[in-house]
């Protein structure tokens, strides 16, 4: 006797099934796109690596030692973050930082700047600051940190800016875009970037579907899906050192709190199971300051406070490559000065620039472009006008996931 299978058929199908059939063909062709995006992650990656293989970097030339680190990090004691200081220690160990800027929420309890990480803990140099609201509805970064943070919000701006210069320490306006008292002059600089804030404009719904294609192989690289220049925060930059006619610092915050995701553990803090999708490692990895210090100073509090004050430091997102060696300084007939310094006009004033692989450079002016040119590692300009003159370096040959977005922005040089 023989058995014959009976061929599916769509008309005594039952309609159930049919749902089914058809709701799976519309899933698996919505991921089509996912699919495809996963893969360009990919050619992004490969593209990363050969780049990174053709880095040339020649210190000797430079009287600077570059120590690149992050700055606006938060622990679990201010509130608003999960995560301990050994993580953020070993955080900064395996992205091979220099150094961490801590900023604190501030807490009626005790001093979280005093209790937070201060000095060099595996081979990194820490520096205790403080995240603050002011009475005027500002916030600022204060480097370093002190118990009066916790009397901030009951205060002023610029009551609390000038008790911060009189006590020898740096202001960084934190958030920008919500900041009110332009009026004020004793802040050092201001943050044109910021992680967290930037991570406020992501597509969930486009995100979770990328997820699940992309995250297990390149969970760094989806920041590319997301990362947008900030050109408003520069703009404000911009017109401020224009205004104010003032040198003004930017930085880049990292914003790192480690509180997105789940955990399950038990009762003695252990992990038993959990999905970070913000730790630690990857926030320091994904953007940094790099700070210019003399050859003959060690990295230590003073030196590496004293050269953010003076603007001797960039902006760059190491992710798309290392960023290590470049540099943008300025010569007349009589001197030589780096970014966030002046030098004086006289009868004209050369401008180079540096990259450690070739890149698109752009040359900028009081916040206009003035010169943009592709496919260079070094650079002069001679200029006869003064301003304010800062670089802008893109990565095109990494295609357009991130050819308009910058990998290097750095502070200007002030020509007097």
């Amino acid at each position: 006797m023989k058995w014959k299978l009976k061929k599916p058929s769509w008309k005594t199908m039952k309609r159930w099934k049919k749902v089914a059939l058809i709701a799976l063909a519309l899933f698996l062709l919505f991921q089509i796109p996912f699919i495809y995006r996963r893969i360009r992650l990919g050619q992004l990656s490969r593209a990363i690596q050969q780049m990174n293989s053709e880095r040339v970097v020649n210190q000797t030339e430079s009287a600077y030692t570059d120590y690149k680190g992050v700055i606006h990090v938060h622990s679990s004691l201010g509130g608003h973050s999960t995560g301990n200081l050994s993580d953020i220690i070993q955080a900064a160990s395996r992205n091979n930082l220099s150094f961490v800027v801590m900023t604190e929420h501030p807490s009626d309890l005790m001093d979280t700047s005093a209790q937070t990480l201060k000095g060099f803990h595996a081979g990194v140099l820490f520096i205790n600051g403080n995240e603050v609201s002011t009475a005027s509805h500002d916030r600022f970064l204060l480097v370093p940190g002190s118990a009066d943070a916790a009397t901030a919000n009951t205060i002023g701006s610029e009551q609390v800016l000038n008790t911060q210069k009189t006590r020898g320490g740096l202001s960084f306006i934190a958030y920008p875009q919500e900041f009110q008292s332009w009026d004020a002059n004793d802040y050092d600089g201001i943050e044109v970037y910021n992680l967290f804030t930037n991570t406020k404009k992501i597509n969930y719904f486009v995100t979770f579907f990328d997820g699940l294609w992309s995250y297990w192989n390149y969970p760094d690289l989806m920041f590319a899906r997301f990362y947008e220049k900030p050109s408003d925060d520069l703009k404000r930059w911009d017109e401020l050192i224009r205004t104010k006619n003032r040198r003004v610092v930017a930085i880049a915050g990292n914003d790192a709190h480690a509180n997105v995701g789940f955990r399950v553990g038990d009762l003695t803090g252990k992990e038993l199971i959990g999905l970070h999708l913000d730790p630690y490692e990857r926030s320091f990895h994904l953007v940094r300051n790099h700070v210019l210090i003399e050859k003959e100073k060690p990295l230590a509090s003073d030196t590496l406070l004293a050269a953010l004050a003076s603007g001797h430091c960039y902006i760059a997102f190491d992710i798309f490559g290392d960023s290590s060696g470049f540099t943008f300084t300025a010569e007349n007939s009589q001197d030589k000065r780096i970014m966030g310094d002046e030098i004086e006009l006289l009868d004209g004033v050369r401008f180079v620039i540096t990259t450690p692989v070739n890149a698109r450079v752009l040359l900028i002016k009081d916040g206009q472009v003035i010169r943009d040119e592709d496919g260079t590692s070094r650079k002069e300009y001679a200029v006869t006008e003064r301003g304010a003159y800062r670089v802008e370096v893109y990565l095109t040959q990494l295609g357009s996931l991130v050819k308009d977005k910058p990998w290097i922005i750095s502070n200007p040089i002030y020509i007097r």
